[in-house]
C-alpha cells in the first residue's frame, strides 16, 4: 500500500515538472523515513550522497563532458561537418548522408544527444536547405542523427547506466562501437532510399578533389584524438576516467594549436560543464536513494520472485521491459528513463541471465528510439527550435527512420553476438 501511495507521489511530482531527480530522491526518503524511521534514513540519506559521489568513475562525466564544450566552442565541430560535406555533398542524398559522417565524428567526441543534434541543426540544416532539400528530411536527418551520441563512446547515457548498475564502464563503451556503427549504416541506407525514390534531396555542388583533402586537413587531429580515447581503453592503458581526462588534454591542443578557441569561450566551456555534471550526479545520487527504498521493503526481491515463478520465457519478460522503455521514452528524456528503470529492471535482467554489458547497450538502444518519438521526441523538440520547421512535419520526416531504428534494435536482441564480440576480445 505505502509502495503504491509513493508511487502516486512521485507521478505528481513529475506532473508538477519538479527535476526527477529531486521527485525521486524525495519520493525515496519519505518511503525510507515510514519504513525505518526519519532519523536512520537522514543518515542512509547521508551515506548514500556520500558513497554515490565521491565514486572516481564519476570523474569521468565532467571530463567527457567539457572535451565536448572545448571542440565544440573551438569550431572544431563545424570543420567535421564541412570536410564530410566536401566528399560526399555532391550525389543525390550526399548532404544528408555527410550530416550523419558528421555525426558519427561528434558522437565519437560529444557524447551528448542534444549537443550534437544542436550543433547539426545550426550548421548541417542550412546548408541542406540551401541546396534545395525537402525541409521534412534535413530536419529529421539532423534529429536521427544527434542520436548516435547515446551509443557511440563516450555516451554520457552509458556512464550512467555504468555508474548505476556496477558494470565496467569500458566495456559499454567498447560495445557500443558496432551498434553505433550499425545504426548509422541504416540511417545512410534510409536516406539513399529516400533519395532515389523522391525529390527530397538533390545533388550538391560539384566534387572537387583538392578542396575535400583541404579542409579535411581540420579533421585529423580529431580523429586521432578519438582514436587515441577509445584505443586506450579498449587497450586497457588507462580506466575511461583517465582516457576523459587524455581527451580533455587532447582537445585543448586541438584548439590551442588551430587557434580557434578564445579565453571567453573557455570560461563558458567550464560554466556548461558544471551545470551538466551536477543535474547527472543529482539524478545517480537520488536514484540511489529511491533504490534503496526499494530495496528495504523487499520490492525488488518480490519482483525478481514472481519473475522466477512466471511461465514466461526469459525473452518474452524481455521484450516486454523494452516495449515498456519504449514507452517511457515518449514522455521523458533518456536520463530520467535510466534513474526510474534500473533500480526494478537491472536485477531482473540479471535473474533472467542475461549480460549486464549487452543488456545495457540494449536498453540504451530503447532510449535511443524515444528521443526520436512523440509527443516528448527531445531531439525533435531541438531541431524545431534551432530550425523553425514545425514539429509536424519533422516527426512525418522521422517516421521511416524510426522504422530503421527498430530494425537495428531487433537484430541486437537476436543477436547479441553483435554486441559483445569486441567487449570479449578486449577482455582476453
Amino acid at each position: 500500500m505505502v509502495f503504491f501511495f509513493l508511487l502516486i507521489t512521485l507521478a505528481i511530482l513529475m506532473v508538477l515538472r519538479m527535476p526527477i531527480a529531486f521527485a525521486m530522491g524525495i519520493t525515496g526518503f519519505i518511503g525510507l523515513a515510514m519504513q525505518i524511521g526519519p532519523m536512520p534514513a537522514l543518515s542512509l540519506l547521508e551515506r548514500s550522497f556520500f558513497d554515490k559521489s565521491s565514486s572516481f568513475i564519476l570523474v569521468a562525466i565532467p571530463l567527457f563532458i567539457l572535451m565536448a564544450e572545448i571542440l565544440t566552442s573551438g569550431d572544431v565541430t563545424r570543420r567535421a561537418i564541412i570536410a564530410c560535406q566536401a566528399w560526399t555533398g555532391h550525389v543525390k542524398g550526399g548532404l544528408a548522408m555527410a550530416t550523419v559522417g558528421a555525426s558519427v565524428l561528434l558522437a565519437a567526441l560529444v557524447g551528448s544527444s542534444t549537443a550534437s543534434t544542436a550543433a547539426m541543426a545550426s550548421s548541417a540544416f542550412p546548408e541542406m536547405r540551401r541546396h534545395g532539400y525537402n525541409d521534412s528530411l534535413a530536419a529529421a536527418v539532423v534529429s536521427v542523427g544527434g542520436t548516435l551520441a547515446v551509443v557511440v563512446p563516450p555516451s554520457i547515457v552509458l556512464v550512467v547506466y555504468g555508474v548505476l548498475t556496477e558494470t565496467s564502464i569500458g566495456q559499454l563503451f567498447i560495445a557500443g562501437i558496432v551498434p553505433g556503427l550499425l545504426t548509422a549504416a541504416g540511417i545512410l541506407v534510409m536516406i539513399k532510399v529516400i533519395a532515389a525514390r523522391t525529390d527530397y534531396a538533390p545533388k550538391g555542388e560539384p566534387f572537387q578533389f583538392g578542396h575535400a583533402v583541404r579542409v579535411s586537413s581540420n579533421v585529423i587531429p580529431m580523429l586521432l584524438l578519438i582514436v587515441a580515447v577509445i584505443g586506450a581503453i579498449y587497450g586497457g592503458l588507462t580506466s575511461p576516467t583517465e582516457a576523459a581526462g587524455l581527451g580533455v588534454l587532447g582537445a585543448f591542443l586541438i584548439v590551442l594549436s588551430q587557434r580557434t578557441l578564445r579565453l571567453k569561450a573557455i570560461g563558458s566551456s567550464l560554466s556548461r560543464s558544471i551545470r551538466a555534471t551536477v543535474m547527472i550526479i543529482a539524478i545517480i545520487v537520488c536514484s540511489s536513494i529511491f533504490a534503496n527504498y526499494l530495496a528495504f521493503t523487499g520490492v525488488t526481491q518480490a519482483i525478481l520472485v514472481a519473475l522466477a515463478d512466471t511461465e514466461l520465457s526469459r525473452y518474452t519478460i524481455l521484450a516486454i521491459m523494452v516495449l515498456i522503455l519504449l514507452v517511457m521514452g515518449m514522455f521523458m528524456d533518456q536520463l530520467a528513463i535510466l534513474s526510474l528503470a534500473m533500480p526494478l529492471a537491472f536485477p531482473a535482467a540479471m535473474t533472467l541471465d542475461f549480460h549486464p554489458v549487452w543488456f545495457g547497450i540494449i536498453v540504451t538502444k530503447t532510449v535511443e528510439i524515444g528521443l526520436l518519438t512523440p509527443p516528448l521526441g527531445l531531439n525533435a523538440y531541438v531541431t524545431a527550435a534551432q530550425t523553425k520547421v514545425p514539429l509536424r512535419k519533422i516527426f512525418h520526416g522521422l517516421l521511416p527512420f524510426i522504422a530503421m531504428e527498430v530494425v537495428v534494435l531487433i537484430l541486437l536482441l537476436v543477436f547479441p553476438r553483435i554486441t559483445l564480440f569486441l567487449p570479449e576480445m578486449m577482455s582476453r
